[in-house]
């Protein structure tokens, strides 16, 4: 299976966060929208396994799946594009601005919340027979999700806040590792399996993810949760996406660009030094090629078109 390297992996995602703020407004709403319904049916069916099981690991071990199909197809989350834009807003990328990245964050925010919200009528729906009965157990359970991760932080005042923040930050600690990860590798069976594994990690710690959470906390409104719009949005929505964030880019993000994506360009600069300075009477490249190691170039950020060796691994 093919791996790319960090130094490559960083380029990728500049070049991906670059690429995102160039989409029109239409694919970027419709990739957010279609990211954010797959990834919700998916923690719809999860939920389904762990209360029909009673195996909650089971049901965080199937979750992933959405995530694998909706990166597969190129869709977007809120919690990917919080990651990979400000890297090419650091690295200068050509349109790519602050004024572009909150752009597309606000474009992806309003498609993941739509697909999100549709599924979730779809869903209330399924478990109501049209809303003419109770909801099924799985309706019960969402509700109580819905209950307990916004009533129940209240309850805590500050300290429930601070945990919610927490549990955002986490989660897209993790959830950001999986888009990452979904470059690792061209090979289709290995990108699956690099995200699969910090995806199933978030989902059974039961961190705080805001596009779930745009499926969880509306379905459990429209089952009859004991929870208002209000306490959704104060006491679980505002924070996990400010958690998200900051997760995302503390934590994944920015690691990766300044010791990967700063290295090599300081490694690239410091080459190009020493070539200028050989002198005109050295022994030729063919002289001492047996001697020297063959090193694979590697792309740099800013430098996407260009590739040049770098005496590092």
């Amino acid at each position: 299976m093919s791996y790319v390297k960090p130094a490559e992996l960083v380029t990728r995602m500049v070049d991906a966060g670059a690429y995102k703020m160039q989409l029109s407004a239409r694919d970027t709403l419709i990739r957010a929208f279609m990211g954010a319904a797959l990834l919700t049916m998916a923690a719809a069916f999860a939920v389904t396994v762990s209360t029909n099981t009673g195996q909650p690991l089971l049901g965080a071990l199937l979750f992933p799946v959405g995530f694998v199909i909706l990166y597969l197809f190129g869709f977007d989350l809120l919690t990917g594009v919080f990651t990979l834009t400000p890297l090419a807003v650091l690295d200068k990328r050509p349109g790519a601005t602050v004024g572009a990245m909150f752009r597309n964050w606000g474009l992806v925010f309003l498609g993941n919340f739509g697909g999100a919200f549709m599924v979730a009528i779809l869903m209330a729906i399924y478990f109501t027979y049209g809303f003419s009965t109770e909801p099924s157990a799985v309706g019960h359970a969402i509700s109580e999700i819905g209950h307990a991760r916004t009533v129940g932080y209240a309850d805590h005042g500050a300290a429930g806040m601070l945990t919610l923040f927490i549990r955002g930050v986490l989660c897209n600690w993790m959830v950001s590792t999986g888009v990452v990860l979904s470059m690792v590798s061209d090979n289709v069976v290995a990108k699956i399996v690099a995200m699969w594994l910090p995806i199933m990690l978030f989902f059974y710690m039961g961190f705080e993810h805001s596009i779930v959470n745009m499926f969880l906390f509306p379905s459990g409104l429209l089952l009859g949760a004991d929870f208002t719009i209000m306490d959704y949005l104060i006491w679980n929505e505002i924070p996990t996406v400010i958690g998200n964030l900051v997760g995302g880019l503390l934590f994944v993000g920015l690691p990766l660009f300044i010791t990967y994506g700063r290295t090599t360009r300081r490694t690239r600069a410091a080459r190009a030094v020493v070539t200028q300075d050989v002198p005109a009477d050295a022994p030729s490249t063919a002289e001492h090629s047996a001697a020297r190691p063959i090193v694979q170039p590697v792309f740099a950020p800013g430098a996407s078109t260009a590739r040049e060796p770098v005496g590092i691994a």
